[in-house]
């Protein structure tokens, strides 16, 4: 079941031209559209299905910088200022808060992992604190005989209503001259002498000299059939919704659940880190490039095959440019929700907070999170075809990172200063000889 997204209105025209062309319409897509259109620069903005309809409104809703790998510590620090802004230049709420996050643990290994990030937070001057156990146990009373060790508080950290988000970001690049367009399936691009020409579409061509790839899970495939190598693999998870339920805390991490309050007073409930990865024939040809990502973290991920070794982001296809695309034929990527991870998930929130014994669920999801060997996402331009940019592979980072991904991206499009150094998100990493590093966090 897809989880409930605002939904916005289409522009009815298709643009000739537009000197830059976004595809994808979720929190990457629609931050790049806003920052590209409030320098002045006509935009159109693509979405196979519906804004906001995949990833972007399938996660946990948390915009952090605690805890994140010092690659994207940059971007996650800008991205915390640039949610406050967008709040007030748009106009709307996007749920955006700074209410801060709350970890608590009773795993010594973990805690100390913690303690250890604190020299990587004093570096970007993070405001974070360890939380004795009696402190975390005044945020989260334990229960059933647990005794928390200790956990983190991080202070300006926040949450934002995936609901809404993309969606709203969206209408604001309208508001600057961006025209954005649903149900509307980029097929494939021209190209003229190794750079950019226009972009086909189901209902039509539009010519530019920019197109940034911001498709999510569908990336890879997409850019595969131009014989661009973008290496990728999709982890399942799934996640529930409440019902409205008494206020237990904003947002909150423990080693058996997280939950995070939307603006309804329902909860988003999940497990971290308890995820599916399905064999695809796609897996299959990066399996190499992800072994050391899969050693590191195999613990907390099942390996199943499912129907996405036949359909989806990662099966086996062709497709023609003047013919439909499976672009079209999977208008919204809605995988099921693990019926046992959604059972487990609101069974360990009960035993923790009683409170939640009579409250119900809601709707529950499946999301499928586009991940990088390194956990890190490309943000770059693609060596070898002027005028073709990147950005997807959040590896379940993407949402609260999503408008500084979407600055930067606007920055390499518009041949701005870098609001960041782009250096570390350049898709060439994997095929240069760098040392690739796999992401802690």
């Amino acid at each position: 079941m897809s989880p409930v997204t605002h939904r916005i209105s289409s522009n009815e025209a298709l643009p000739p031209s537009a000197d830059v062309v976004v595809i994808g319409g979720g929190i990457v897509g629609t931050s790049t559209a806003y920052f590209l259109a409030r320098r002045g620069l006509s935009v159109a903005l693509l979405e196979k299905g519906y804004v906001g309809c995949e990833q972007s409104s399938r996660n946990w809703g948390w915009c952090r910088q605690q805890n994140r790998d010092a690659r994207e510590l940059p971007l996650s620090g800008i991205s915390m200022r640039l949610w406050d802004e967008l709040t007030t230049e748009i106009g709307k709420d996007l749920g955006f808060r700074r209410c801060g996050l709350h970890y608590a643990t009773d795993n010594p290994e973990q805690l100390a992992t913690w303690e250890k990030w604190r020299e990587t937070a004093r570096q970007f001057g993070v405001n974070t604190r360890m939380l004795s156990a009696d402190e975390a146990a005044r945020i989260v009373p334990p229960t059933g005989g647990k005794r928390w060790l200790g956990g983190v508080h991080s202070i300006e950290d926040g949450k934002a209503e995936p609901a809404l988000a993309a969606p709203l970001i969206a209408e604001g690049a309208r508001m600057h001259g961006a025209t954005i367009h649903q149900n509307c399936a980029a097929r494939g691009l021209e190209f003229a002498n190794g750079a950019v020409q226009g972009v086909v579409t189901e209902h039509g061509t539009i010519r530019t000299n920019a197109v940034l790839c911001a498709a999510g899970a569908w990336a890879s495939s997409f850019l595969r059939w131009h014989g661009i190598d973008l290496p990728q693999a999709s982890v399942r998870q799934s996640t529930l919704r409440t019902m409205p339920a008494p206020n237990l805390g904003e947002a909150i991490f423990t080693p058996g659940f997280a939950l995070t309050r939307r603006l309804d007073g329902s909860y988003t409930l999940a497990i971290s880190g308890k995820a599916t990865l399905e064999l695809t024939p796609q897996g299959i040809r990066y399996a190499r490039e992800f072994l050391p990502m899969f050693a590191k973290r195999l613990k907390a991920v099942e390996i199943g095959i499912g129907s996405s070794f036949f359909s989806g982001p990662e099966a086996l296809g062709s497709w023609r440019l003047d013919a439909p695309t499976p672009f079209e034929r999977t208008r919204v990527l809605d995988p099921a929700a693990d019926g046992r991870v959604i059972a487990m998930a609101l069974a360990r929130a009960r035993a923790q907070f009683p409170e939640l014994a009579t409250v119900g669920i809601a709707d529950a999801w499946g999301a499928y999170i586009d991940s990088t060997p390194d956990a890190v996402p490309f943000i770059s331009e693609v060596d070898g075809r002027a005028g073709l940019f990147v950005a997807t592979g959040c590896s379940g980072h993407g949402f609260g990172v999503g408008p500084g991904i979407g600055h930067l991206a606007a920055d390499l499009i518009a041949s701005d200063k870098p609001c960041v150094d782009p250096t570390p998100f350049r898709l060439s990493r994997f095929h240069d000889r760098s040392k690739i590093e796999v992401g802690d966090f």
